[in-house]
C-alpha cells in the first residue's frame, strides 16, 4: 500500500510539473528532485509491500516512507492554493494584488524551503533503507505461501460442503454431455465463497472421471509461471498413467514443456482444472497450451474476476457461486463448531449471531466454527471473541487464512483501485452505498484519473464496475434497468479493509482514534456522537470527514474545526443538526465536497466564493433560501443540488421547491449536474444552453413563453441524459415542439410536469429513452400512445394525469422492453385494452386512482411475465372481483399468473392499508399464529435451559 501512495503522489507531481509553469518558479527544482527521490524508493516499496513476513524495521521504514509523501501532498497543495488564489476584479481589486505581490514572494520563498527540508528529509529516509529489501520485479515467498495455501485446500476432505448441490449437479452436467467441441467452463465469485471445493468435489468424482482419458488439477494463482504450471500437469498426468516422470523435467524450458502436454494430450479426451486465475493475461497465456482435438474435452476455470470466468466461459456456461442462505450457514458452522454435538441451547442465540456476522461466506463460517471449537463453551468466551472480531482477524492464527485469502483480491487491485476501495469501507456496516455518491466522493478525493476521452465521473463508473466483477463490492440494489443503484461491503471483507486501512493510516473511526493520537489520520468517519478532539496533532492532517450520526451536534465546534481542518477534500455532514456554518468553513481551500443535505441550515457564507476546489455542492432539504452571488465564481463546480423535497413521490404538481441562484450560474461551464433551478422572467431558459457539459438538469417554474427559448438551450446539450421540466402551475402548457430535430441524442431519463397540447413528436426519436413520466399532460388526442410505444428502449412509464380519454391500448409487438408502467389519476379512463404480444417484458403494473376503472384490463392473461398488480385506491367494483373469496371466478382466472396481486386502500381508522388480493387471509393469519407460539415456545425452552444451567453452576 506504501507503494500506491508514493505512486498516487508521484502521477500528481508529474501532472504539476507539466502543467503549473508559471506557478512553480522558485520551487520547480525542489519538486523534480523529490519526484526523483520518491522514484528511486517506489521499486523498494513494492517489494516492502509484498513481503507480509515484515520485521518492525522494515514496517517503521516504509511507515516514514508514507508519511514523507504525505507531507509532500500537503506541501504542494498549500502551496498551488496560496499561489493561484482567485484575483479580485476592478481597480481596487488590482491595487490590492499589487500590495499582496510582496507577500507571493515570500511565500514561495518559504515554501521554497519547507520543500527543500523535505527532499532532505525524504534522501535520508532512502539512506535508511533496510538492507533485506531487494529491488526485484516479482516477489516468490509470499505468493508462493499464499498458493500453496490454496493448493492444500483443493485437497481437502469434501464432508462438510454444505449448499452447492445444484451448482454441483451443472458443472457435473456440463463436463458430460455430449459436445464434441473442447469446452470451457467457468466458476465465479469473491474470495472463499467455495470455488475450489465446488470444482474439487467434481474433480473426486469418479462417475465424472471415467468418461475423460486423462485429467489434472493445478493452481494457477497470483504469480503465474507458466514453466512450473505445465510440470506440473505434466507429472500428473504422467503419474495418472504410472509413468515415470523424466528426470530432466526442472531444466526443461517452455517450449519443450508445452510440446510435452501437447503430446500427452493429444487425440484424448482431457479434463484440465485451472484453479485460480487472476486476470485475462493469464488466461490468454494458458488456455493457447490445449488444443482442441474434437474429442470432448473440458477446461474448468476458477477466478475471482467476472469479466475474466465470461471470457473463458464464452458468456455460456458460467456458475457464479453466492453466499449460503442463512440455513446453510447455520448448518456449515454447526458441523465446525460442535462436530459431535448440537449447539447448546444457551449459546445458540450467540452463535447465530456470529453466524449472521459471517454474513454467508463459507471460508469465514469455517474458520469461526474451527475456532470455537475449541474455546470453553460459555457466553462470556464467544461472546469476547464475538465484540473483538477485527482483532481476531488481524491476531489469531486461526482466523489469518480468512484475512490472507481476502487480501489476494486487494493486493491484485490497481493502485487507483486499491483507494477506491478502501474508502467503502469508511461507511458503516450493512450500510447502502449510493452509486453517485460514492464516485462523486473518489472524484473529490483525487483517486480518479483524469482523460480528455470520458469524464471522471464515467471513469468513476469503470472503477466501480470492476471492483464489482472481481467480486470484492457486494450489487445490493438496482433500478428499473438493471443499473447499480447500491452497493455494500461484506462485513468480513469490510473488517479486513479496516485493518488495512488503520495499518496504511488510510481512514479511521472516530471510535477508534484514541488509540491512534499519534499518527497521522487522513480520512475519518464518525459513526457515534462524541467531542472531536480538535488539538491532536493527527487531526490537522484530515483530507475527509463524513459524520453518519444525525444526532451529534457539532454547531459549537465547527469554527475550531474549520481552523483545523485545512487540507479537508471532503465534509459530509447530512442530517447533522446544524443551523449555520461559519465563514471560517471557506478558508478549506481543498474543499472539493460539501454535503449539507437535510441539516438545518439556513445560510451559507458569502465567502463561499473562496472555495475554488470545490465540485460538489449538496443542500438538498435545507432550510436555505438562496445561494450567496459568490457561488458564480467557482469554475470548477460539477454538481450542485440545490431544492427542497416537499413531497417524495409527486402526489402534488411542484413536488420540490427551488433554492434562489443567481442567473449568471449558467456560466459555470464544468457544471454536470443541476437540481434544480427555477426560471425567472425568461432569463434562465436563455442561459441554461451555456451549460453545454450537463448530463442531467432540472429546471422549474416554465412558462408557456418560455418554451422556444428553452429547447434552444436544451438543443446545445449533447452529453445531457436526464431532463426533468416542469411548469410554473397544472395548468401552464409547456411548449416544446421546438425541440425538433435536434433532441438531446443520449437523452435516457425524461420527466415532464405541465400541460401539453400533444405528445411531443420528437419522443419518438429517443431511441435511448429508458424512462419517461408525464405528468398533468391532461392529452386529449386519441391515441395518445402512438408517438411513444415504438421506443425501442424505454423501460419505465409513468402517466399522471396524463390523459383525458376513455381508453388506452396498446397494441401488438409495442412497448417490447417495459417493464415498469404507472397509470395514475385518470379519472375519465374507463378501459384498458392489452393485445396479445404487446408489454412483452412487463414486470410491474400499477394502477393507482383511476376511479372509472371498474374493470381488469382487457388481454392481463397475455402479461405471463406480470410479478405485480398493484391497486392504489381503486374502485371497490374492480378490487373485490380478485379476491379469493366472493370474487369473480372470470377475472381470478385472468390474473392466477401473478405472484403478488396488493390491494392499497385509504381507511380512516387506519390510513392507506396494504392487502394481498390472492392470498387466503385465514391462512395467512394461522401461519403468523403458528410462527409466534413456535417462537413463544422456544423462548420459554430456552430460559429453561438457562435456569437449569444457573441452578448447576450454583450447586
Amino acid at each position: 500500500m506504501a507503494e500506491s501512495v508514493v505512486q498516487f503522489l508521484l502521477e500528481n507531481l508529474s501532472a504539476l510539473l507539466k502543467e503549473e509553469g508559471s506557478l512553480l518558479k522558485g520551487v520547480r527544482k525542489e519538486v523534480k528532485e523529490i519526484e526523483t527521490e520518491l522514484n528511486r524508493m517506489r521499486a523498494l516499496l513494492r517489494d516492502a509491500d509484498r513481503r507480509k513476513d515484515s520485521n518492525e524495521e522494515m514496517k517503521t521504514w516504509v511507515g516514514e516512507v508514507r508519511d514523507a509523501a504525505h507531507d509532500v501532498e500537503d506541501i504542494i497543495d498549500e502551496f498551488l492554493y496560496r499561489m493561484d488564489r482567485p484575483r479580485r476584479g476592478g481597480f481596487k481589486g488590482f491595487v490590492v494584488d499589487t500590495i499582496h505581490i510582496p507577500k507571493n514572494i515570500c511565500g514561495r520563498h518559504r515554501f521554497a524551503t519547507r520543500l527543500q527540508e523535505t527532499k532532505v528529509n525524504v534522501q535520508n529516509i532512502f539512506q535508511r533503507r533496510p538492507s533485506q529489501i531487494e529491488e526485484v520485479t516479482r516477489s516468490s515467498d509470499v505468493s508462493e505461501q499464499w498458493q500453496r495455501d490454496l493448493e492444500t485446500s483443493v485437497f481437502k476432505a469434501d464432508n462438510d460442503i454444505v449448499g452447492m448441490t445444484k451448482e454441483i449437479d451443472l458443472i457435473d452436467g456440463w463436463l458430460v454431455e455430449e459436445e464434441k467441441q473442447r469446452t470451457v467452463i467457468s466458476v465465479t465469485g469473491m474470495g472463499g465463497v467455495g470455488k475450489t471445493t465446488l470444482v474439487t468435489k467434481t474433480y473426486k468424482n469418479q462417475q465424472v472421471k471415467k468418461h475423460f482419458d486423462c485429467y489434472a488439477c493445478v493452481s494457477v494463482s497470483q504469480s503465474l509461471r507458466i514453466d512450473e504450471l505445465l510440470r506440473s500437469i505434466i507429472k500428473q498426468l504422467l503419474e495418472a498413467k504410472e509413468d515415470v516422470v523424466p528426470n530432466d523435467l526442472a531444466t526443461k524450458d517452455a517450449g519443450e514443456l508445452r510440446r510435452m502436454v501437447r503430446g500427452l494430450l493429444d487425440s484424448k479426451k482431457y479434463l484440465i482444472i485451472l484453479d485460480d486465475v487472476w486476470t485475462m493475461n493469464d488466461w490468454n497465456k494458458v488456455n493457447v497450451i490445449f488444443s482442441d482435438c474434437g474429442c470432448g474435452s473440458r477446461l474448468v476455470v476458477t477466478t475471482r474476476d467476472f469479466n475474466v470466468a465470461s471470457a473463458a466461459g464464452e458468456g455460456r456456461r458460467v456458475c457464479k457461486l453466492q453466499l449460503l442462505d442463512q440455513e446453510e450457514a447455520w448448518v456449515l458452522f454447526c458441523k465446525k463448531a460442535f462436530p459431535n454435538e448440537p449447539c447448546p441451547l444457551e449459546l445458540e442465540p450467540l452463535a447465530r449471531s456470529i453466524v449472521e456476522n459471517c454474513e454467508g461466506l463459507p471460508l469465514a463460517i469455517i474458520a469461526m466454527g474451527g475456532l470455537l471449537s475449541l474455546r470453553d463453551k460459555t457466553a462470556l468466551e464467544w461472546n469476547r471473541i464475538y465484540k473483538n472480531l477485527s482483532w481476531q482477524l488481524t491476531n489469531n492464527q486461526m482466523l489469518s487464512p480468512v484475512k490472507r485469502i481476502l487480501l489476494l483480491s486487494f493486493y491484485d487491485l490497481p493502485y487507483r483501485l486499491k483507494y477506491c476501495f478502501l474508502y467503502c469501507c469508511m461507511f458503516p456496516e450493512d450500510y447502502l452505498i449510493k452509486r453517485k455518491r460514492l464516485i462523486r466522493l473518489w472524484v473529490a478525493e483525487g483517486f480518479v484519473e483524469e482523460t480528455s476521452k470520458i469524464t471522471m465521473e464515467e471513469a468513476a463508473e469503470d472503477y466501480l464496475k470492476e471492483l464489482i466483477h472481481r467480486n470484492i463490492i457486494q450489487v445490493v440494489e438496482t433500478n428499473v434497468f438493471g443499473r447499480l443503484k447500491a452497493c455494500r461491503m461484506h462485513d468480513i471483507v469490510r473488517e479486513v479493509a479496516l485493518s488495512v486501512s488503520r495499518e496504511e493510516k488510510f481512514c479511521t473511526t472516530y471510535d477508534e482514534l484514541q488509540a491512534r493520537q499519534n499518527g497521522k489520520v487522513r480520512r475519518m468517519s464518525i459513526y457515534s456522537s462524541g467531542e472531536i478532539n480538535h488539538s491532536s496533532a493527527g487531526m490537522t492532517h484530515l483530507r475527509s470527514l463524513r459524520v453518519f450520526d444525525g444526532n451529534m451536534s457539532l454547531s459549537s465546534s465547527l469554527n475550531t474545526m474549520a481552523s483545523s481542518f485545512r487540507f479537508l477534500r471532503v465534509l459530509n455532514l447530512e442530517g447533522v443538526p446544524i443551523e449555520s456554518i461559519p465563514d471560517e468553513v471557506t478558508n478549506m481551500f481543498n474543499l472539493r465536497y460539501l454535503n449539507l443535505s437535510k441539516t438545518k441550515v439556513r445560510e451559507l457564507p458569502e465567502s463561499l466564493w473562496k472555495l475554488q476546489n470545490l465540485q460538489t455542492l449538496d443542500v438538498r432539504n435545507t432550510e436555505l433560501e438562496r445561494l450567496p452571488s459568490g457561488i458564480v465564481k467557482l469554475r470548477k463546480l460539477r454538481h450542485v443540488f440545490i431544492y427542497r423535497l416537499t413531497d417524495e413521490f409527486a402526489y402534488n404538481f411542484n413536488f420540490f421547491t427551488s433554492i434562489q441562484v443567481p442567473v449568471s450560474i449558467c456560466n459555470l461551464t464544468n457544471l454536470q449536474t443541476l437540481h434544480c433551478i427555477e426560471e425567472k422572467e425568461g432569463e434562465i431558459v436563455k442561459q441554461v444552453g451555456n451549460l453545454t457539459q450537463l448530463r442531467s438538469l432540472t429546471i422549474s417554474k416554465v412558462r408557456k413563453i418560455d418554451g422556444a427559448e428553452l429547447c434552444n438551450s436544451i438543443g446545445k446539450m449533447k452529453h445531457l441524459l436526464t431532463l426533468n421540466v416542469s411548469a410554473r402551475t397544472e395548468e401552464e402548457t409547456l411548449q416544446l415542439e421546438a425541440l425538433s430535430p435536434n433532441p438531446p441524442p443520449f437523452l435516457q431519463k425524461l420527466y415532464l410536469y405541465g400541460h401539453l397540447e400533444n405528445v411531443p413528436r420528437w419522443l419518438n426519436s429517443l431511441v435511448n429513452l429508458t424512462s419517461l413520466a408525464l405528468n398533468w399532460s391532461k392529452l386529449r388526442e386519441e391515441d395518445p400512445l402512438s408517438s411513444i410505444q415504438a421506443l425501442p428502449n424505454l423501460m419505465y412509464l409513468y402517466l399522471q394525469n396524463a390523459y383525458e380519454g376513455q381508453q388506452l391500448c396498446f397494441r401488438d409487438g409495442r412497448f417490447t422492453k417495459l417493464r415498469n408502467l404507472y397509470l395514475r389519476d385518470m379519472k375519465q379512463l374507463n378501459r384498458i385494452v392489452i393485445e396479445k404480444g404487446a408489454l412483452a417484458s412487463i414486470q410491474e403494473l400499477i394502477l393507482i386512482n383511476c376511479e372509472g376503472l371498474k374493470t381488469l384490463p382487457e388481454g392481463i392473461e397475455y402479461l405471463t411475465g406480470l410479478q405485480e398488480l398493484r391497486l392504489w385506491g381503486m374502485p371497490t367494483e374492480l378490487t373485490d372481483k380478485l379476491k379469493l373469496k366472493d370474487g369473480s371466478e372470470e377475472d381470478r382466472r385472468k390474473v392466477r399468473h401473478i405472484p403478488i396481486i396488493k390491494r392499497v386502500q385509504w381507511t380512516e381508522a387506519e390510513g392507506w392499508v396494504m392487502e394481498l388480493l390472492n392470498v387466503d387471509e385465514n391462512l395467512r393469519k394461522a401461519e403468523e399464529n403458528l410462527v409466534d407460539v413456535e417462537k413463544k415456545m422456544q423462548e420459554q425452552l430456552h430460559g429453561n435451559c438457562l435456569q437449569e444451567s444457573s441452578l448447576a453452576r450454583q450447586r
